[in-house]
């Protein structure tokens, strides 16, 4: 027995050390970190920029190396372009499959195990650092693995990208009557009494903010029927607002929209066909734009592995432009946007790509960062730690290949380095000690 408790031991041994590989998030030495150019996100582009790291946070950010303190680690990333850490304001984290030869992804979601989902979801966590996305906005998963996962992460005993949840989204009844003793299943709610209650469990759980599906259309649906009344719309919002707590309602088509902008969302997601006076309503109130354009481009590409039956890829097609439309049309009419990937299934490293879509839309590659940082903290209220490089900052910085303010597929396609919460996630450069 004690053989076998000495051989075990090593063994947990051996797996710990491969683990800290990678630094555990939270690693409190000093770091320096040189980065030939800088953009700060908050108006400077700099050129041979140190910034000094020290407990997870940004100390300070300079060009003069005296300032580098004695002992600190020097991290030469003088090739490259520095970024704040990224954010992706719509994920659905722990909806992660693999690419099992035969096995529809829709048939893998089908009565998983919740343990054996939020283990499957690290893959997926690591994937969207290797994007430079450091911070997500996750809207919806079952059985609170949501709030498991942001736990987990923060805790450090998974590595994965700084979560705020949502734990049950909002959604009206679906499914047909069954005799017998039927628990309500989490999220449903349906009338202004069960919105209040199910918003206020949601809440109990731990949920960072509320989500409230506004109209139909997911996967490869794209119908935009309205499900929710503005009157339960207002009832959500009112009671987020009195906690403390924001909301994004999703709508794919324009009623829901209006009557979410009207009821006071903090964020409004996937909307396309919005009229003018929604667009001017939404850039007066300051309400965020999230048209997750991108999404539908990739179930475009693996709908045949998701499990999507004929006819899908017509439907998409006749939406993506559609959607893009209605992102140009809010963009001129000056709407606060913010990038939402929507990365679900096996999309999760390309959360980025979404920032392409929004150039398409008329921003300039500088414009289109904004959406992933400075707007997609204001967004999360946490406007004095994320999205910018600048004292007392939360560490997350990101090292790219190229000028990322004149091309923006740099950002997608040639990101060598990632740091989060002052540890090192993610290094790709070449002859990388790692």
């Amino acid at each position: 027995m004690r053989l076998v408790r000495v051989a075990t031991v090593v063994l947990l041994t051996l797996v710990s050390t491969r683990g800290l590989a990678q630094e555990k998030p939270g690693a409190k030495n000093t770091k320096a970190v040189r980065f030939g150019k800088l953009w700060d996100a908050k108006g400077k582009l700099w050129t041979n920029a140190i910034v000094i790291v020290d407990a997870g946070k940004i100390r300070t950010v300079t060009t003069d190396a005296s300032a580098i303190p004695p002992g600190a680690e020097i991290i030469d990333l003088s090739k490259y372009t520095g970024l704040p850490g990224l954010i992706d304001a719509h994920t659905h984290m722990t909806f992660y499959t693999d690419e099992t030869p035969g096995v529809p992804m829709l048939k893998q979601m089908a009565n998983i195990v919740p343990a054996v989902e939020v283990f499957l979801a690290r893959k997926g966590a690591l994937r969207t650092l290797e994007a430079g996305v450091t911070t997500v906005r996750d809207l919806g998963a079952d059985q609170y693995m949501d709030v498991a996962m942001r736990d987990l992460i923060n805790r450090g005993e998974m590595i994965g990208p700084r979560m705020f949840v949502v734990g049950y989204g909002l959604y009206i009844t679906n499914t047909a009557y069954k005799p017998g003793v039927n628990p309500p299943a989490g999220g449903i709610a349906d009338g202004v009494p069960e919105v209040l209650r199910v918003v206020r469990q949601q809440i109990a759980a731990g949920a960072d903010l509320i989500k409230m599906y506004g109209s139909t259309g997911t996967d490869d649906d794209v119908t935009g029927f309205q499900t929710y009344t503005f009157e339960e719309m207002k009832a959500a919002v009112d009671t987020a607002h009195q906690f403390g707590k924001k909301i994004a309602i999703h709508s794919y088509g324009p009623d829901g929209a209006r009557d979410a902008v009207r009821a006071g969302t903090d964020s409004l997601e996937h909307a396309t066909d919005m009229d003018d006076a929604t667009i001017r309503e939404m850039a007066k109130r300051g309400t965020f734009y999230v048209p997750t354009i991108d999404h539908n481009r990739y179930y475009i590409d693996n709908g045949d592995k998701i499990g999507y039956a004929p006819g899908y890829k017509e439907r998409l097609q006749a939406f993506i432009p559609r959607n893009l439309e209605t992102a140009r049309k809010a963009f001129k009419a000056g709407v606060k946007f913010a990038m939402g990937s929507d990365a679900i299934y096996t999309m999760f490293g390309e959360n980025t790509r979404e920032l392409g879509w929004f150039v398409k839309a008329g921003m300039s590659p500088e414009q289109a960062l904004r959406t992933a940082t400075t707007n997609g903290a204001e967004l999360l209220g946490k406007e004095k730690d994320l999205g910018a490089v600048a004292p007392g900052y939360l560490a997350d910085l990101v090292a790219v290949e190229g000028d990322p303010l004149s091309d923006i597929n740099v950002v997608l396609n040639d990101l060598k380095w990632v740091m989060k919460d002052g540890a090192v996630v993610v290094d790709r450069r070449a002859n990388s000690p790692r």
